[in-house]
């Protein structure tokens, strides 16, 4: 750490200027309120305060070196020590070299009855400087302590959302391997045209992996490759359509954050159902925040296929990481409608 005066040119002036403060105050009360002439009094004043100040600035090194040892009686013995050498070093050469350069008899009388209060002073100059710098180490320690745990947050906030994105890979991928078993029995042509989709949804998604924000556009274009393979499979029992303007479209978004919620969509809508389910996605941005919505239709009366839900919750607990909020995800149940909002806030 670097001497907290010394260090920044603004600490330095502010420096000097308190001490000329000092300077002025002492050359005042030995000038009009001692007697001693203009120059005694400005020497004095200007001896013993400037050396002080330069004395300060050293005690700087004493305290950073030493705030290591714990252990406060050998701390204040060391400080005890170290005030007896610096006071008196102080107080020996000013008076040495006052004593030899001024002749007046009265000022040196002054001087030797001024050793007292000199004393005093210099102790109160000392206690002061070891003070303020025990502040500014402390100061410092937390703010590298703070800065530590921010960085260590932010480093655990990137391992757990990316965690919980690769969470989603190969939950779909386990699904389409399935569909491709399935189909490669039923209708090879269906599954080639499917390994194919599901080679272009693979490079797509290996190629955004260590992506967090994108845009809504990005997103959907990779939610239509996803759905076109899920298509091959169900055929016209999956419909679905988008609705979202251009400011949408250019809105940010977590990445491969809608990919769970339509996979939950598909599995506890088209499995289940005979009948050809609907799947609607509309978006806007209102309020520097964009709002999307995803319903789909099902079959009330068919059998639930039961899941853990780890989609949605995925998809929760990402959102949370990255906006520090719990009421982005919304879910609505009516009937045969289910509905899931998510709102985006947006920093532009």
């Amino acid at each position: 750490m670097l001497n907290p005066i010394t260090s920044n040119s603004k600490y330095t002036i502010n420096y000097a200027l308190v001490w000329s403060l000092i300077i002025g105050a002492h050359f005042a009360v030995l000038h009009w309120y001692y007697g001693l002439s203009v120059g005694i009094s400005s020497a004095d004043s200007l001896l013993f305060n400037v050396f002080f100040a330069f004395l300060g600035i050293s005690l700087w090194n004493l305290v950073r070196y030493g705030k290591s040892n714990q252990n406060f009686v050998n701390l204040f013995i060391s400080h005890i020590v170290s005030s007896l050498l610096i006071i008196g070093f102080w107080l020996i050469s000013g008076y040495l070299i006052l004593r030899y350069a001024i002749s007046d008899v009265h000022y040196l009388s002054f001087l030797d009855s001024s050793f007292p209060w000199r004393i005093i002073s210099g102790i109160f100059y000392y206690s002061l400087f070891i003070l303020v710098y025990y502040v500014v180490v402390y100061y410092q320690d937390i703010q590298s302590k703070i800065k530590q745990e921010a960085n260590l947050k932010t480093l655990i906030k990137e391992v757990e959302l990316k965690a919980l994105k690769n969470q989603i890979n190969p939950h779909f991928l386990f699904n389409s391997l399935n569909s491709v078993s399935s189909l490669t029995i039923t209708s090879p042509q269906k599954a080639q045209e499917m390994i194919i989709k599901l080679s272009e949804y693979l490079r797509y998604s290996l190629s955004n992996e260590e992506q967090q924000i994108t845009t809504l556009k990005t997103e959907l274009d990779n939610i239509k490759l996803y759905l076109e393979i899920e298509k091959i499979r169900f055929g016209d029992r999956l419909s679905f359509q988008f609705n979202c303007d251009d400011k949408s479209l250019k809105s940010s978004i977590p990445a491969m954050i809608l990919q769970p919620l339509f996979e939950n969509a598909i599995k506890h809508g088209v499995y289940e159902s005979v009948e050809t389910i609907h799947i609607k996605l509309d978006c806007e941005v209102n309020d520097q925040t964009l709002k999307i919505s995803l319903q789909n239709d099902f079959d009330k009366d068919a059998k639930q296929t039961k899941g853990e839900g780890i989609g949605l919750k995925n998809t929760r607990e990402r959102l949370f990481l990255i906006y520090k909020k719990n009421d982005l995800l919304m879910i609505d149940k009516l009937e045969n409608l289910f509905t899931v909002s998510i709102k985006i806030p947006q920093n532009d």
